[in-house]
């Protein structure tokens, strides 16, 4: 054994470093295999015995035979992520790891050399995410933890660095894991391969995976899903990526068709088949349960535990269909197998009890289906089933078999087809993954059997033993070059010593007359047997070494084979070998009607023909066998022995031309119990495959290595300082070796590492462990007497404190006394003065009440006196009044009367008279014209007395209520006197009573005074009581209220967070759905691209035409809004007509103009203005707008009779009617909405017509130099067209001047009432204002919901809708070609026009100046230009449509900040809003949005190109961000003007809607922000696991960490300041462009995250970075992060809280992890982590070595209980997703700046825009 081999030497080595009591060893156990035991007495050399103690304190003598027992290794080399970093290497110490690392780190994954060893942990692991893929892409082999992902990583690696082959070679028993291995190793190479040229590539070869399974593999006893194959899956590479891959299978298990042991089942295809026979299109098959057929039942376990095969077989048909097999082959292809079922199901009868003849019912249903499925006559079947044919040389026999033959030649069949229905498969998945183009390097997965050994071996085994010697051979080549080259290498000198070689094992099997040629031979025997054979084996090969025969007289052989002796039982292996089939019904087969079937048994001769042709060819008739259809004796077919050795000869071939990578699964137990590991069973498979061996290769040399580097960072505590003063490493290891190890055979110095043999690392573990003790001992030492000194120092502080507070508590206690003494007679006194006066104030009142009630009484007699009096006089004064009121009354009637006769009859004299004068009133009127200003006075004058009255009347109602306040006060004294009156009579009374209570006792008044007292005192006490009760009723209440209101706030809390949470989630779903748009926008540009290409060759365009199709989006979206050209031009041509006008030449502008409903644009051609003022040539220009009358002569005519100048600024709305019709299937919110924004849109035009009106008429006279506008304005369209005005219009009329003065005087009134109702006006504007705000608000809220969700479902027909504009662009085309040609006839009139224009201005001229405006006329223009120069705001920049190419090279394309250096950050965005601000001032919102269109995509190609340049990206992004928010800051939502000026609020878009280009500019910024976001990530990623986990601020912790871990000797790439500073440059050019502040915050804290979460998963996927003392590492390079944002003020930014998972995972590497206390408080720490995540952590902790105690497995059982407690046991994640992104908002800032101080460079070349 390995282990007692090693053992002697390890022990007596180390009887040379002093004494061994103490030290443990390993000692063999029959059930644990190895054992601990400690030594008790000191060993001498001679002694027999070694006094032991067992680990449960049990004594035991141990005698000593030939070798000494194995040592065990140091604590800190246990659990080494490699095997051969142990210092002791043997059997014990390899197990003893592995089962560490199984069980306590649950670490399935180890490395042995070059060897990976997996066991599998028969339970679902979270390590094979594709996050932990991309953690382990381009990292080292000894960076990360063991991973098969490691090991593939550095098989990719070498390929593509060194472009040679590679190969992956798994092997392992059944139910060891090595299907899965395979799987996840392809995941990787196609994941981190990619694909180059197919897309599906990657599915297909993973899609490979099912189908084998299905067909290859089966339910045995060890294993739910055991393949019964063996298989090279060669996968081929071009440039480093997947182009395709190549299947090889080898010694598929046919037996297992027909036949299963106990508790096993068939091939998962027939149970997938069964289990899913009620589909329709398998009822045809005449399927029906497992248990129903021969072939599946025999096993008597249909149901595999945890297997849906209804579910898997759908699975299957996927993966067919993703490898291109159509769905008719994949029918045909199940129908064979029902088939194969149904001919297990046949039942073959004897004839006689002799059994020397069988037959077959004709009736039998499972013959019928067979036939029917197979389309083969069932008579042909029945007879060659039953009956064999032979060939002599003249004749033919027909020879019928026994039940049993027959019955064999069934199975036959059945194993035979289902063979070549592998072949089949195997040859279409190979054609499916087959690259066209090749490839360049390829890696091979090969995953084969391991060494099987049972009970019952039979040929199978054999063949698969022999694959597995082959495979042995070529490890121990291999690992033993590898070793030889390490060491030359190194320039060690080493004597080779030989290893175990197999040779002669392998030459007995297929050497020249070896167990293959002899079985072979006799399978050519027309009478071989097993028995024959075997004789022959024993006359042959007993004199072997590696031969043996059995003792028991049975036919069987032994064979001694590397892993060692398999006894195999001879009985099947020439039946098995020949694998003959009737070819009579191999010939039946081949005459079937199934294309299929007939595909799959063609003749070596025949050549491949397809289904197709097959199909084609019709029916095939069944007809006789033909003679080819000979006996087997008569072929020369190879034995399936030969055909496996030809294949395995290959297989070594291929993989001697690669460069193998090893993987050994183990099975850790046959229970399949998850994390339970069988030390007997892990042993047989470690020597079986090949690990125990590297081992023995490695112990015979020197097995420990380390780089000088790390013998110094791990003993420095072991160097002297003298040693320390050379600067050589090389020399400082040598000098430190040779005084610590005195013998120079146990090392040996290399060029770059140090080499030991075994156990001297072990005995350099202990000389540093004795010397860090000491250490410790020493700081121990000082720091208790430290402590014991302050611990007295604070006690002796202690009792002199307590001793000054005791005496001080006395003298308080004493004073305190003294206080209260003299406060006792102070009471005393003040209650006997307060006594004394109490009695002598009762006395006192009881005088003054008797005095006032004696005073009142005679007061009240005097009273009632005068009133008697005063109402006598008051009765007498009333009756004379009225006796001398009616006497008056009388006469004044009488009066009345007569004077109403006297004025009756003069009446009517003077209305005589007034009739007479009416008829001389024209007369009246001429000799007094003024009288009208008289009227006006006399009204003037009666609204002042009209004033007067109300004066009068108002001063009236104030007397009248003075009156009536003074006479309300005197019924106020009067009610006083009367309730004084009243009160004198109680004090009567009272008195009376007093009398009488004087005369009684003095003592029964004291008593009922004492009565009523203590009555009072009785309330008082209940009232007190019953004040407490309700005090305590509300401190409850109030309690209960108080949580009432803590539980709503909370309550509110928690909806406030959901609503954030849904906020966030919103946002994040809003930003995928725009990362997918920006997905399908690329692959619209790609069909663009593709069809511009196509129609290069077939359309010539114009710069305009290339233009358009730059921007086909914005052409299409504004293609609903803008009026059709081909309309226009037609009404047009039209007006042109009807007018009669002529065309002219010169500069456009056109004035808006809207009369009595009548919407047009009045476009006006002006020449070149003269230096006086004069206007040489006027053409008007008449543009019919939308919704403008069809007729353009009706237009004109209106325009003619009522033309009125425009007011400035003001721009035609929408009315609430068309908003309304236009939204018909919007929503009811959206509908209300646009109802009240017309309604405002109606009040805003009233508004300003009545202050346009008002400014004109207090406006000034306008200067000289706006007299030929003016003349236009003042002017109607017949007069500047030369029609003369009548002379009747030119008098003066003289009425008019008489009734001037009287206009004045009624313009002045009117004015005052215009501005009262002005006010009025303007006040009821603001309320509707206030309304609508409210209104709009609540509005948008809606609005904007509603439109996140119509935009989801809109988002799901964006790949349809590119499709579609596909399509549509060659319409387009069509369209666009056909404005061209308009457009240049219209060209070629216009300039015969203007040539006609200027010959009439030339005879004008000649004629003279008076009639120089007949010669203008009216046309129509395209185009709307600038109305007016000199009523324009200086802000914008005035461009052209053929400009637009020039405006988007010049500030996008071409733009660099470095050639403007003065200029602002975001200018570009500001230049594009100026010439938005122009299209917008024009109408024109098709140009408007075709050059933001333009502007998106000049931003997209941009960024396409410089994908990688974080400022360029940072550049457009911030002045994307500045574009939108000046379109918000500028647009007509009252919302985003709150910190606008006035002059910014002048500047405000007033006819185009940026709400569409908002939402594409906002959709942009996120795609920006996610770049960006990209971007950096690339430079952050390759810098942060070394800055965060490998670098070393703090230095000496490195020394630390435990030794026996593969870890890169070269020194960190990136430092944590290299990483600060990368971060500053980000801030700093996030500041640079102008970016806002939140968006860098959130950019940050994104950047943080996957900082974090990197430096999480790899802390989670490295056991090396799991100590004490990283964690502090890692603790200040947090804090040195967080110093850092605490520097650049980014508390506030979130970016903290993202870095409190690796804050606990620091902290978490720290804490005492002991006892159960310290489980409660890990687990309260341990708040943001997952559970899964800090078990992981506490699983892969390394404890300093002698300073700290492993963490024990109950500990970590305790914690991971309380995890789930706590925060439940749904699934959680091991790995950080570092993909993810945080939703990112964009809030809106408005710019400070004022667009007419806006200055362009003039190296920006923008010369052709004209600044207006």
């Amino acid at each position: 054994m390995l282990g007692s081999e090693a053992g002697g030497q390890t022990l007596s080595l180390s009887l040379g470093h002093g004494s061994l009591q103490g030290a443990r060893v390993w000692i063999p156990d029959c059930v644990e295999v190895w054992r601990v035991a400690e030594i008790t007495r000191d060993y001498k050399e001679g002694d027999d015995i070694l006094h032991l103690r067992l680990e449960d304190g049990s004594a035991l003598a141990y005698p000593i035979e030939f070798q000494l027992p194995p040592l065990c290794n140091p604590d800190c080399l246990s659990g080494a992520d490699d095997l051969v970093a142990l210092s002791y290497l043997h059997e014990p110490a390899v197990l003893h790891s592995l089962r560490r690392r199984f069980l306590e780190a649950n670490a399935i994954y180890t490395y042995c050399g070059i060897i990976l060893v997996a066991i599998n942990p028969y339970k679902p692991l979270p390590i094979y995410e594709e996050e932990v893929i991309y953690a382990y892409s381009g990292r080292e082999m000894g960076d990360m933890d063991p991973h098969i992902f490691a090991l593939a990583e550095e098989a990719y690696k070498q390929m593509v660095r060194f472009g040679k082959n590679q190969s992956l070679i798994i092997s392992g028993e059944s139910g060891a894991g090595k299907t899965a291995s395979a799987k996840y190793a392809m995941r990787y190479f196609t994941t981190v391969g990619g694909c180059l040229g197919h897309s599906s590539m990657e599915e297909k070869v993973l899609a490979s995976s099912p189908i084998m399974e299905a067909f290859g593999n089966a339910k045995t006893i060890r294993n739910d899903n055991s393949s019964r194959f063996g298989k090279y899956i060669e996968i081929g590479f071009s440039q480093a990526h997947v182009t395709g891959a190549i299947i090889k299978t080898y010694l598929l298990e046919k037996s297992r068709v027909t036949f299963q042991v106990k508790a096993e089942r068939n091939y998962h295809i027939f149970y997938q088949l069964c289990a899913s026979a009620t589909l329709p299109e398998l009822q045809g098959l005449g399927l029906r349960g497992a248990e129903s057929f021969h072939y599946t039942c025999q096993g008597q376990c249909t149901m595999a535990q945890g297997t849906n095969d209804a579910a898997d077989l759908d699975s299957t048909r996927h993966a067919f269909s993703l490898l291109g097999v159509p769905e008719a082959n994949q029918l045909e292809l199940f129908s064979i197998l029902a088939a194969i079922l149904h001919l297990g199901n046949i039942v073959v009868r004897g004839r006689d009890r002799r059994g020397d003849g069988c037959f077959v019912e004709p009736a039998d249903e499972a013959l019928g289906l067979f036939c029917t499925l197979l389309g083969v006559e069932a008579s042909q079947v029945m007879r060659w089933l039953c009956h064999r044919k032979l060939v002599t040389a003249g004749e033919t026999y027909l020879k019928p078999l026994s039940r049993q033959q027959a019955l064999n030649s069934q199975d036959a069949l059945a194993k035979h087809m289902y063979g070549q229905v592998f072949r089949w498969i195997v040859s279409r998945v190979n054609r499916a993954l087959r690259s066209l183009e090749g490839h360049h390097t390829c890696i091979g997965i090969l995953d084969i059997y391991g060494f099987e050994m049972f009970e019952q071996n039979s040929f199978e085994q054999f063949c698969i033993n022999y694959a597995n010697e082959k495979l042995q051979q070529l490890f121990n080549l291999h690992v033993f070059k590898l070793e030889q080259e390490e060491y030359v290498t190194e320039e060690i000198p080493w004597v080779f010593v030989d290893f175990c070689d197999n040779q002669p094992c392998i030459e007995l099997i297929e050497g020249r007359l070896g167990i293959l040629d002899l079985l072979n031979e006799e399978c050519k025997m027309p009478q071989g047997s097993d028995r024959s054979w075997a004789q022959k084996l024993y006359q042959t090969h007993l004199s072997s070494s590696h031969f043996q025969k059995p003792k028991r007289p049975t036919d069987a052989f032994i064979v001694c084979h590397f892993a060692g002796k398999v006894e195999y039982q001879c009985d099947g292996f020439v039946e098995k070998n020949r694998d003959a089939v009737p070819e009579e019904l191999v010939g039946l087969l081949r005459a079937s009607k199934s294309a299929l079937l007939a595909e799959l048994f063609l003749e070596e001769g025949d050549g491949p023909v397809s289904l197709q042709s097959r199909r084609s060819s019709g029916p095939r008739m069944a007809g006789r066998p033909s003679r080819r259809s000979l006996p087997s004796s008569q072929k020369s077919k190879k034995s399936i022995s030969s055909q496996f050795k030809a294949s395995l000869n290959r297989l070594m071939e291929t993989l001697g031309s690669t460069t193998p990578h090893y993987i050994r699964c183990i099975k850790p137990n046959d229970g399949k119990q998850p994390f339970v590991f069988d030390s007997r069973r892990a042993v047989e498979q470690l020597r079986a495959c090949g690990v125990l061996e590297t081992i023995r290769i490695s112990a015979s040399g020197y097995p420990s290595r380390w780089t000088y580097q790390e013998f110094l960072e791990r003993y420095r505590a072991l160097v002297s300082r003298e040693e320390l003063m050379g600067t050589d490493e090389k020399q400082i290891c040598s000098l430190a070796l040779e005084r610590l190890l005195q013998d120079p055979s146990k090392y040996q110095c290399g060029k770059s590492k140090v080499f030991f043999r075994a156990g001297q690392v072990a005995y350099l573990e202990d000389l540093r462990y004795r010397r860090l003790r000491a250490a410790c001992t020493l700081l121990q030492r000082h720091l208790r007497g430290w402590l014991a000194r302050r611990r007295f120092g604070r006690a002796r502080a202690a009792a002199v404190c307590l001793q000054r507070h005791a005496r001080g508590m006395l003298a308080r206690r004493f004073a305190r006394m003294l206080r209260r003494t003299r406060a006792a007679v102070m009471l005393q006194k003040t209650l006997r003065m307060v006594l004394a006066r109490r009695s002598y104030l009762r006395v006192r009142q009881a005088v003054i009440t008797i005095q006032a009630f004696a005073r009142g009484m005679f007061a009240r007699h005097l009273y009632q006196q005068m009133v008697w009096h005063q109402k006598a006089v008051v009765i007498q004064a009333a009756v004379r009044g009225w006796l001398a009121r009616t006497r008056y009354s009388r006469l004044r009637g009488a009066v009345i009367y007569l004077q109403c006769c006297y004025r009756r009859v003069q009446a009517r004299r003077e209305l005589r008279r007034l009739r007479v004068e009416a008829r001389s009133v024209e007369h009246y009127k001429q000799l007094h014209k003024g009288m009208e200003i008289k009227v006006i006075q006399l009204q003037c004058r009666l609204d002042e007395q009209a004033q007067e009255k109300q004066r009068l009347v108002e001063q009236l109602s104030g007397l009248n209520a003075a009156h009536a306040e003074e006479v309300q006060c005197l019924r106020a004294e009067l009610q006083q006197l009367r309730e004084d009156a009243a009160r004198d009579a109680q004090v009567q009374q009272l008195q009376e009573r007093l009398a009488e209570l004087e005369r009684h006792s003095m003592k029964s008044c004291l008593g009922q005074e004492v009565e009523e007292l203590r009555q009072r005192l009785a309330e008082v006490e209940a009232m007190k009581l019953q004040l407490g009760e309700e005090r305590d009723a509300l401190v409850q209440r109030m309690s209960e209220q108080s949580q009432d209101l803590e539980e709503q706030h909370q309550r509110a809390v928690q909806e406030s967070q959901g609503l954030l949470q849904e906020l966030e989630e919103e946002r994040a779903r809003y930003q995928s759905l725009v990362q997918e748009y920006a997905r399908l926008e690329q692959g619209y540009e790609n069909l663009r691209d593709e069809v511009a290409f196509h129609r290069q060759s077939t359309l010539r365009r114009s710069p305009s035409s290339e233009s358009f199709l730059g921007s086909e989006s914005s052409y299409l979206s504004s293609m609903s809004t803008a009026p059709s050209r081909d309309g226009s031009d037609q009404q047009a041509e039209a007006s042109g007509d009807a007018i009669g006008g002529q065309w002219g030449g010169g500069d456009k502008w056109t004035v808006p103009c809207s009369d009595y409903g009548d919407s047009c644009a009045l476009g006006l051609l002006a020449g070149s203005w003269s230096h006086q003022g004069g206007l040489s040539a006027v053409v008007l220009v008449l543009v019919p707008s939308t919704g403008c009358c069809a007729n353009p002569c009706l237009c004109t005519q209106g325009l003619e009779e009522r033309w009125q100048p425009v007011p400035e600024g003001l721009q035609p709305q929408p009315s609430g009617e068309v908003l309304l019709n236009g939204g018909m299937g919007q929503d009811p919110f959206e509908k209300a909405y646009l109802l009240l924004l017309g309604q405002l849109n109606a009040v805003n035009e009233e508004l300003a017509r009545t202050r346009e009106e008002l400014r004109r008429s207090k406006a000034p006279v306008e200067p000289e130099e706006r007299k030929p506008l003016d003349f236009l304005k003042r002017r109607n369209i017949a007069e500047m067209l030369g029609l003369g005005r009548s002379p009747e219009r030119a008098a003066v009329d003289d009425d008019l001047k008489h009734a001037y003065d009287a206009v004045q005087v009624a313009n002045r009134l009117l004015a005052s009432q215009l501005q009262e109702e002005k006010q009025q006006h303007e006040e009821e504007v603001e309320g509707l204002h206030l309304n609508i705000y409210s209104l709009k608000q609540l509005s948008q809220q809606q609005a904007a919901l509603i439109h996140d969700l119509q935009r989801d479902q809109g988002q799901e027909g964006l790949q349809h809708h590119v499709l579609r504009l596909k399509e549509e662009n060659w319409e387009l085309a069509q369209k666009l070609e056909k404005q061209e040609r308009t457009t240049l006839k219209l060209q070629k009139q216009l300039r015969a026009y203007v040539k006609q224009i200027q010959e009439l201005t030339v005879k004008r001229e000649a004629t003279g100046p008076a009639q120089e405006l007949a010669a203008s006329a009216v046309v129509l223009s395209r185009s709307p230009m600038v109305p007016s120069l000199a009523g324009l705001s200086q802000a914008m920049l005035a461009w052209r449509m053929e400009d637009k190419g020039r405006i988007i090279k010049a500030i996008i394309t071409d733009y660099k900040p470095q050639s403007s250096p003065g200029a602002l950050p975001d200018l570009p965005a500001y230049v594009l809003f100026l010439c938005f601000r122009h299209a917008d001032h024009c109408c024109d919102e098709p140009r408007a949005r075709s050059l933001l269109d333009a502007a998106i995509d000049a931003i997209k190609r941009v960024m396409k190109k410089h994908s990688d340049d974080f400022d360029m990206v940072v550049l457009w992004l911030a002045n994307t961000c500045r574009l939108l928010n000046c379109l918000r800051q500028y647009s007509q939502d009252e919302s985003y003007w709150q910190g606008n000026t006035a002059r910014q609020n002048e500047h405000r878009l007033q006819n185009v809607d940026p709400q569409s280009s908002c939402h594409s500019l906002g959709a942009l910024s996120v795609q920006l922000y996610q770049q960006l976001i990209r971007t950096a990530e690339k430079r952050l990623k390759p810098m942060i696991v070394a800055a965060m986990l490998e670098s070393e601020p703090i230095q000496g912790l490195s020394s630390s960490c435990p030794p026996g871990h593969r870890q890169s000797s070269a020194a960190p790439a990136h430092t944590l300041p290299e990483l600060l500073q990368q971060l500053g440059s980000f801030r700093a050019a996030l500041d640079r462009h102008g970016l806002a502040p939140s968006v860098g915050h959130q950019a940050l804290r994104q950047l943080l995250f996957l900082i974090s979460g990197t430096t999480l998963n790899y802390l989670l996927l490295r056991k090396d970075t799991c100590s004490w003392s990283r964690g502090i590492q890692l603790r200040y390079n947090i804090s040195q992060l967080e110093q850092w944002l605490r520097a650049e003020g980014l508390q506030q930014s979130g970016a903290r809280e993202v870095l409190e998972p690796l804050v606990q995972a620091a902290q978490l590497l720290q804490v005492k992890k002991v006892t159960e206390e310290d489980a409660g408080a890990l687990c309260s720490l341990c708040t943001v982590l997952s559970p899964q995540q800090v078990v992981k952590i506490l699983r892969a902790y390394t404890p300093a070595v002698g300073l700290e105690e492993r963490i024990s497995p109950s500990f970590i059982s305790s914690v991971e209980k309380q995890l789930q407690d706590q925060y439940g046991g749904g699934p959680s994640q091991l790995l950080v997703d570092t993909s993810h992104l945080f939703p990112v908002h964009l809030p809106f800032t408005s710019s400070p700046l004022h667009l007419d101080e806006l200055r362009i460079p003039d190296a920006l070349d923008l010369a052709f825009l004209v600044r207006l």
